[in-house]
Formats: structure tokens, C-alpha cells, sequence
């Protein structure tokens, strides 16, 4: 099973149209370079940026910059043969780091803990080390001419680097793969028919037999191809023998523009093919079970896509129109009864005193009989009316999984509210945050489609449950503001870390703004706010002529606490008049507030 949740924008792209590259920057970060002539890190899950390098006008980015872990430090190269390497406190590139190769670069390639490889390209391959310590050394020709490198990627091998190339000279593609340590280079001659079209996309795929290079065709076919990389000497030119992986629906034309990603053993994703024979949208998104042949998700992008597509850590970076966009996804373990909607689920011990099915016992087939067998309480004696209630209830089957992602989509609020017990009762703890993260942007989505369509009991159960996240449901909190739900706001910002900066200054400025007046009609957690904010069990003489409050500021109060009084007096007596520290704001607004002391520093 695999399934992809609500994107959200990352940034806007100024050119409109694909981008040089996106690469891993670290954790949670990813270094986005535009076609233009812009770099930028984000911070992927608050969307915001952390730093931005522009080269200038009269040079051109020619390859994506990329993030070296050994070192902590950025690498790009821009009009073909200049590198540029720097550090987050770098402000301005054109003081930074900088060398001249003797050759054009293609590409530079990135590994967890090993030193970049930079592609030349005419097929030489350099450590970056090594070609700094001298960047004007020969670099060999490795290609003939016109033949040109399509696409590169690397891997490691036995712990040591592999670099690996696909050329195209004439209509014929070849593979490379060169070794470092020891220094060998391997021929591949991809075994290709015209009645496949041409190869749009390649990629790498390290399964349990070896080293897998897949490749998606304009014809809407993705063959699979089984290299054997443990070879420590040259050889002859080899012809890859390639097996059909896939077969993704096809429309009347070809495919001009698409990519493929592996996900995990028996996921890929496709961008750039229609998901069904119907074809209304060929640019969509898909995800595809290739063990059991079947689509498990998609997404389709109306607006077209450049036919570029990348993941990390679980999301998958799209750019097209004036957005890049990222969709979170996950991949389960598969099996026939995944995909086919019968996989047994251990069923818990079910008493007879409330024998409510569950959807886990209808996906076994069992029957109402069979669950009444498993418990080995004795049925306590009841009288004639609390037995026909039993069959009721017992007829009142809760719905499948499937019926319930239905009832989201169409359902009233009532009808989800109550079937959502039931539903969350019977999650099994691997999948329950995916599942929980699907509801609730299923119901976003609709709530921002039916505006009068609002299930404020549904969305708080969910949050309650502590699986959710801001990143997971990006446009939970923005539709609570829209509806002015306070205390979904407080449950919100209370339970999810990762909500960012803008969002929690939006959440401030609502709360901030709110009536005291208004704040009495809904339901506000005090929580810990009421024992630490008290109001006067005794009225006295000064709160019967207080004023309205603003800002903590009562003219009263001055009067009453000047210095303009008989010596020996005190001014303040707290312990006669019952009068206790006063809060500039009234209890329930003091507690929507609470939460920000841990975010935010009001001044």
C-alpha cells in the first residue's frame, strides 16, 4: 500500500518553467537551484528559507549545487568550468571559494560521509579533492564525439563509490560505471527497440539480487535492468539484457517529458503519464505496486509539469507552474491482501457484553457468531428489552476502511463523527498516524470546497489523538482561523512543534484580538491558567468602581496605589481586602495565550 497526503508549496519559481536540480542539504533541508540564477536552502518543514546566493548576471548556473556532509559546505559551478564552494555564514559568493577546471563539468554527485565526485562532460571522473589540488590537470576523453551523457547518478559498492552514466550517440545509449577504488570503468550497451520509443527516464534501484537500472520509454513501458558492478578488471562491452517492469497506461501520442523514482522494493513513482486509459490529465502524478501490477495512488497537475521529479526523506519535490511543490507520501509492506483490500489483522479478544464488530473482523470474513465464541466472559442475564437492544446494535455494523474514506467525501458531519469511534478503535498501531494524517486532510480538503460543511468534532478527535503534526496536515490550522475555532486553535498549537513562525504569529494576532465578551460562549481548556490567575473572592470598594481594563492599565488603580498617602498606611493590603495579582486579560484568554510562551517572545 502506498499513499500520498496533501502538498503544500515549498517556494515560488521565478523563471516558471524546471529547475537546475534539488539536492539533500542535511535533515530537514533541501538546496533548491533555480534555473535563473538563484540558490537557495529550505527548511522543508516550515517552508522557510534559510539562506540564498545569487551569482551574477553575466554568469549562468550550469549544474545544481550540492551539500557536502563531510565538510558542511555548498558546491556549485556555474558557466561550465568554475566552482564556487562556500558555508551557511558566507554572505556574498562572489567572495568565496573559487577554481577554474581545465575541462566542462556535467555534474557533481554526492554521497552520506565520502567526498564528491565531479563527472566531466566528456566521461572523466575526479574526487573534488583531488581536482582542487590541481584544477587545471588534464582530464581524459572518455566519450566519442557526438556522444553526449543523458543522465548520472551514484552509488556505493562494497563501501566504495560507483559512478554511473547513460550516453546517447545515434540513437544508441550506452551505460557507464567507473570505479575509483580501484580505478575501473564498465561497459553497458542497452538493449533497446524502436517499437519502446526512445528512453525519457532513468533510475537506480539497490535490491536483494543487486543493483537494478530501470528506465521508463515513451511508449509508456518501464524495463528493468540487472547490473553486475563486482567486477575489479575491464572488460569488453557488455549488452544489458532488460525485462519488462511495467506497462503505465497509454494514450494516442508518446511521451515527451517524464520521470520515474523508485520509492522502496515494490513502489515506483511516475510523473509525466496518465494514470488511467481515460487520459483527461497526462501530467500526473502515480504510484505504482510493481510486484502486483496496480496503481495504489495518485495526483493529478492540470496546470502541466516540466517532467522533473525528485524524494527525499518520504516527500517527493514536483515543480510545475510557478510552485514547487512537495507531497509527503509513505510505502507499506505489500501483499496480495493489501492490495486486494483482505489483509488479516490479528483480532483482539471481543467481549459478549458489547459485541461490536469491528472492520479488521470483516476484512476476516468472520462472522458475528464467531466473535461472540472468542470471549470467555459468561453473557451476564439481561431482560427482554436490553436484548433486543444487543441485536440492534449488533445489526449496526461499523463501516470498512474503504466506506468510511467514502463517508469523508460525502458523508454529514454526524454520520463521520460517529463511524470515526469506531474506525479509531480498530487502528493497528503501524498505521494509525498514516491513516489519521489521510482523514484529516480529507477533511480539510472538503471543508475548504463546502464552506458550510465543517466537522469541528471530527477534527479535534483526530488532533487529540497525538498522531498528528503540522507537516502532515499543513492546512488544518489555516482552516481553524478561517472558521474562528478557538479551541481547535489551542489543541493545535499545544500538540504540533512544527508550526511555523508565520502561522503561530496569525494564531497570536486572532487570539489577541479576541472580545473577552465573545470568548464566554465557547469552550476554552483552562488547564494549568486557572490555578495561577484567580479573580477576588471579595469584591472591595475598588473593583466596584473599576473601569474597563486595557493593557493592565486602570486609572482607579493609580489613584489608589499612589505614593499620596498618610505615613504608617500602607498603600496595598492584599490580606484585607482579598485582592489578589491581576491579569491584563480575563482567564480564558490568558489560556489561548498560554501556549506562545514556549514559542514566541511577546514584547
Amino acid at each position: 500500500m502506498a499513499r500520498l497526503f496533501e502538498e503544500f508549496a515549498l517556494c515560488s519559481l521565478q523563471s516558471g518553467g524546471p529547475v537546475n536540480g534539488v539536492r539533500p542539504a542535511g535533515p530537514d533541508r533541501v538546496i533548491v537551484t533555480q534555473a535563473d540564477r538563484t540558490i537557495t536552502i529550505y527548511k522543508v518543514s516550515d517552508q522557510k528559507p534559510l539562506g540564498s546566493w545569487t551569482v551574477k548576471q553575466t554568469q549562468k548556473i550550469s549544474c545544481p549545487a550540492v551539500y557536502s556532509s563531510q565538510t558542511g559546505e555548498y558546491v556549485v559551478v556555474h558557466d561550465h568550468k568554475v566552482l564556487r564552494i562556500w558555508k551557511d555564514e558566507d554572505v556574498n559568493l562572489e567572495k568565496t571559494f573559487k577554481a577554474t577546471s581545465a575541462a566542462d563539468i556535467y555534474q557533481i554527485h554526492t554521497l552520506p560521509d565520502t567526498e564528491p565526485l565531479v563527472l566531466f562532460e566528456r566521461g572523466g571522473v575526479r574526487q573534488l579533492d583531488a581536482l582542487l589540488s590541481a584544477p587545471q590537470q588534464e582530464i581524459e576523453c572518455i566519450l566519442s564525439n557526438d556522444e553526449v551523457i543523458r543522465w548520472s547518478d551514484t552509488l556505493l559498492e562494497a563501501g566504495s563509490p560507483v559512478l554511473l552514466f547513460v550516453t546517447e550517440k545515434d540513437g544508441m545509449f550506452q551505460l557507464y560505471a567507473q570505479k575509483l577504488n580501484p580505478n575501473v570503468q564498465h561497459t553497458f550497451k542497452l538493449d533497446s527497440t524502436e517499437e519502446n520509443g526512445h528512453p525519457l527516464s532513468f533510475v537506480l534501484s539497490l535490491e536483494q539480487a543487486g543493483t537494478v537500472l530501470m528506465c521508463l520509454y515513451s511508449s509508456g513501458c518501464i524495463y528493468k535492468m540487472q547490473l553486475s558492478l563486482n567486477l575489479n578488471s575491464a572488460e569488453k562491452e557488455q549488452v544489458l539484457p532488460q525485462s519488462l517492469l511495467l506497462k503505465l497506461p497509454s494514450c494516442d501520442a508518446s511521451l515527451d517529458r517524464a520521470a520515474v523514482l523508485v520509492l522502496d522494493e515494490t513502489h515506483i513513482a511516475v510523473l509525466g503519464a496518465p494514470h488511467s486509459l481515460q487520459c483527461t490529465v497526462k501530467d500526473s502524478l502515480s504510484v505504482w505496486n510493481t510486484r502486483f501490477q496496480t496503481l495504489q495512488a495518485w495526483k493529478e497537475f492540470p496546470d502541466g509539469s516540466c517532467g522533473q521529479l525528485w524524494c527525499y526523506s518520504g516527500k517527493l519535490f514536483v515543480p510545475h507552474g510557478k510552485v514547487l511543490t512537495v507531497i509527503p507520501f509513505t510505502c507499506e509492506t505489500s501483499s496480495l491482501a493489501a492490495v486486494l483490500g483482505k489483509l488479516k489483522q490479528p483480532n483482539p479478544t471481543v467481549k459478549a457484553i458489547s459485541t461490536v464488530l469491528n472492520w479488521n473482523a470483516m476484512l476476516n470474513d468472520q462472522q458475528p457468531d464467531e466473535l461472540q465464541q472468542t470471549s470467555t466472559e459468561p453473557e451476564p442475564r439481561r431482560n427482554l428489552r436490553s436484548r433486543r437492544s444487543q441485536i440492534v446494535s449488533t445489526q449496526s455494523q461499523p463501516v470498512s476502511l474503504d466506506q468510511f474514506l467514502s463517508e469523508i467525501k460525502t458523508g454529514t458531519k454526524e454520520t463521520i463523527d460517529n463511524e470515526l469511534e469506531h474506525v479509531l478503535s480498530n487502528l493497528q498501531r503501524p498505521n494509525a498516524q498514516l491513516l489519521i494524517a489521510q482523514f484529516a486532510a480529507m477533511l480539510v480538503s472538503r471543508c475548504k470546497t463546502q464552506v458550510t460543511f465543517y466537522p469541528q468534532n471530527v477534527l479535534v478527535k483526530l488532533v487529540q489523538t497525538r498522531m498528528l503534526s503540522y507537516s502532515l496536515c499543513p492546512d488544518l490550522v489555516a482552516v481553524a482561523l478561517d472558521k474562528a475555532d478557538y479551541s481547535l486553535l489551542q489543541l493545535c498549537l499545544r500538540q504540533f512543534p512544527d508550526i511555523p513562525e508565520a502561522v503561530t504569529c496569525a494564531c497570536l494576532k486572532f487570539f489577541l484580538s479576541a472580545n473577552d465578551s465573545d470568548l464566554q460562549k465557547i469552550i476554552v481548556d483552562l488547564g494549568s491558567v486557572a490555578s495561577y490567575i484567580e479573580f477576588d473572592p471579595i469584591p472591595s470598594k475598588a473593583e466596584e468602581k473599576m473601569e474597563i481594563v486595557e493593557n493592565g492599565f486602570s486609572s482607579v488603580l493609580l489613584e489608589e496605589d499612589s505614593c499620596d498617602v498618610p505615613a504608617g498606611m500602607p498603600a496595598h493590603e492584599p490580606a484585607k481586602t482579598g485582592m489578589k495579582p491581576k491579569c491584563p486579560v480575563g482567564l480564558k484568554k490568558a489560556a489561548l495565550l498560554y501556549p506562545f510562551s514556549t514559542r514566541v517572545r511577546i514584547t
